[in-house]
């Protein structure tokens, strides 16, 4: 079992204090920024799968940075603030904010909010909540991947390229995508990279590595995930 990441930005220490042990203790991995500069930079190098953001940040206003993440991602970003005017929150939603809660908060209610982002998130993607092949069963909202009822062990990096091909099952995706989506654009032709990656997630989800049905090579172009359904 793989955990969500959670990219918290906000510059008051007992903000950070409070939501690190609480998010920890719902499942989550947490990672931090204080500035504006430090969440565009851990956005981009990090992958968190949400972002809970502050709008009053020291060096830029929080609405800056969500519309430069914005530009180039899709990740799901809850406004995290205490400012309470109707004007900020329209403007946070129409910059492309998924949620807004105001300060102060219950962290029951934020990670009600999480887990309803993360579901949203994968509905947009077009993909099942759930989805299964050759015994093989993965839950892309709690990004649990079982074979046969049994919890499998994989990698961060081994659950994001199973979820990216499962996401698009059925669908050849290429080696430059599924190297750009996962490990970032300075590795977008590392295709050996990759085939040692893909050999071994095959090792730990086909019941016969060396004879494939769950990840099957479309030669000379990429990968494709073969559902129960195709």
């Amino acid at each position: 079992m793989t955990v969500e990441r959670i990219l918290v930005v906000d510059d008051e220490p007992q903000i950070q204090r409070f939501l690190r042990p609480a998010l920890g203790a719902a499942g989550y991995e947490v990672v931090e920024a204080a500035t504006g500069q430090e969440a565009l930079k851990t956005a981009a190098t990090a992958a968190p799968d949400v972002i809970i953001l502050d709008l009053g940040l020291p060096d830029m206003d929080g609405k800056d940075v969500l519309a430069n993440i914005r530009a180039w991602s899709q990740v799901p970003i809850i406004i995290l603030s205490a400012r309470d005017r109707e004007s900020e929150k329209i403007a946070a939603l129409d910059l492309g904010a998924d949620d807004y809660i105001e300060k102060p908060f219950g962290i029951g209610e934020l990670t009600a909010r999480i887990r309803a982002a993360l579901r949203h998130r994968i509905q947009m993607e077009g993909a099942e909540a759930q989805l299964s092949a050759e015994g093989l069963s993965i839950d892309l909202v709690r990004r649990v991947v079982t074979r046969d009822g049994e919890t499998l062990r994989l990698t961060p990096k081994e659950y994001d390229l199973l979820a990216m091909l499962a996401r698009h099952a059925s669908r050849v995706v290429t080696h430059k995508t599924l190297l750009t989506s996962v490990w970032g654009a300075a590795h977008g032709e590392d295709l050996h990279y990759l085939r040692v990656f893909i050999g071994q997630l095959r090792g730990k989800i086909e019941r016969d590595p060396g004879d494939p049905k769950i990840i099957r090579t479309e030669p000379g172009v990429g990968y494709r995930f073969i559902g129960d359904e195709d």
